[in-house]
């Protein structure tokens, strides 16, 4: 019924920029929260950037001053700036929503299949 999709992925140099977007489709009566997480393999996924819809954004530290997320609620799209990326920045990221599709239903939380980024020299 909705569909959460990534683009914006690829290969940057340490110190660059790169921007990433997501788009949510499908049958949504409202979106709750979007946000980015992003996952490193063997390790746990981890939240990184958080957009409650009426509120405000919420970072990890490890990336504070560094990342910026944003939404164009019109296009139910959610983006993130990354700029300064460190090596340890390389990792799957993965767009999260939490979104209800009717009026009567709770918000359940849906997920995008990832992009990989990737610092490196």
């Amino acid at each position: 019924q909705v569909q959460l999709a990534e683009s914006g992925g690829g290969l940057v140099q340490p110190g660059g920029s790169l921007s990433l977007s997501c788009t949510a489709s499908g049958r949504i009566f409202a979106i709750y929260v979007m946000s980015w997480y992003r996952q490193v393999a063997g390790k746990e996924r981890e939240l990184i950037a958080a957009d409650v819809t009426g509120g405000s954004a919420h970072y990890a530290e490890s990336v504070k001053g560094r990342f910026t997320i944003s939404r164009d609620n019109a296009k139910n799209t959610v983006y993130l700036q990354m700029n300064n990326l460190k090596s340890d920045d390389t990792a799957v990221y993965y767009c999260q929503a939490g979104i209800a599709t009717s009026s009567v239903g709770v918000g359940l939380d849906y997920w995008g299949k990832g992009t990989l980024v990737t610092v490196s020299s």
